[in-house]
């Protein structure tokens, strides 16, 4: 495992991180006991960052990190989300009232008296123009509640505008091969403001995995069945916002560049790894296999300047119509 500096934090975390959103829901079922031995296993390989939010299960996914805290006596670092428990999801929510009432939410799911990390769960863009908001989370951190604070964005405009504030150390966006406007701009002022980059969505739902099918069949409750058109929540938390059918080409088109000994999915991380920029990636895992998987990425070799143009490419042709301008 190799690491890198979080922000301005004095944090070094796993260059391959975990994302607990499968092991609290919408990813069909979970099975507890598995969701606990994949979280067992990425510790023994070195992971020692875990991202999660409040509404992953309604807080089974934090509940089960600090389950993992109580089991282990190893240093790690987690991210936890808030905002996304308001109804309506509007921005008017984003005030002092409810953020406290998230955290401390937070705080006892996590079993803590303090939140490592806590991210603004994608608000409503206007939320980025309200510095009141980021004020409360100023206040949070003096009270002793939050150690740092960053944000998790759908859009990389609204990136931009959120590390115009000093406190963010971190900014989560979708980063993968078939979602790669973030590298145009916000790489460079994030590494001039030395603020960490938390690559979620890394394998596009699943889709570089290589894995999936078109005879591949969701669960009911699994995203990836009901929020293709952005039913639920962003249209592009969901295969990165592409058509199925389009991913699954452009899949097929990048098969051949998998070096011998590597798994398309480890190929898809270490090509997100070439980022200076990036802290991390975040992938999802419920089983331990998934997770020896994804971990191996951490070491493996940098891809040539032909393959990274190579990969240009196939997002050239199969995505960047769909996906570049709305994220």
């Amino acid at each position: 495992m190799n690491y890198r500096e979080l922000g301005r934090t004095g944090w070094k975390v796993s260059t391959i991180s975990f994302g607990a959103w499968a092991i609290g829901g919408t990813w069909g079922q979970v099975n507890d006991d598995e969701s606990m031995a994949a979280l067992h296993r990425a510790l023994d390989l070195g992971v020692n960052f875990f991202d999660t939010a409040d509404v992953y299960g309604d807080g089974h996914s934090e509940r089960l990190i600090a389950r993992l805290r109580k089991e282990r006596s190893e240093t790690f670092y987690v991210a936890t989300k808030a905002g996304r428990r308001l109804s309506p999801h509007v921005a008017e929510g984003y005030n002092r009232e409810n953020l406290t009432a998230f955290v401390e939410r937070s705080l006892r799911n996590l079993g803590t008296e303090a939140l490592d990390l806590l991210q603004l769960h994608c608000p409503p863009t206007p939320v980025y123009y309200m510095p009141e908001v980021f004020g409360v989370l100023d206040d949070l951190m003096r009270a002793g509640k939050l150690r740092h604070y960053g944000v998790s964005v759908e859009k990389v405009e609204e990136a931009l505008k959120a590390i115009d504030f000093p406190g963010v150390q971190s900014v989560q966006v979708i980063y993968n091969i078939f979602r790669q406007r973030p590298a145009e701009l916000l790489f460079r002022e994030t590494l001039a403001r030395r603020v960490g980059i938390l690559a979620r969505l890394p394998l596009s739902s699943g889709l570089l995995s290589g894995g999936l099918t078109r005879q591949t069949q969701f669960a009911a409750d699994d995203h990836r069945s009901f929020n293709r058109e952005g039913a639920a929540f962003d249209k592009g938390e969901t295969f990165s916002g592409l058509d199925y059918e389009s991913g699954l080409a452009a899949v097929e088109a990048l098969r051949p560049l998998v070096p011998a000994g590597q798994t398309l999915a480890q190929f898809a991380l270490r090509w997100i790894l070439m980022q200076e920029a990036v802290t991390c990636a975040i992938p999802g895992g419920r089983r331990p296999k998934q997770i020896e998987e994804n971990m191996l990425a951490a070491d493996l070799p940098a891809l040539s300047a032909e393959t990274m143009r190579a990969v240009n490419a196939i997002y050239e042709q199969h995505a960047k119509a769909q996906v570049h301008h709305r994220w």
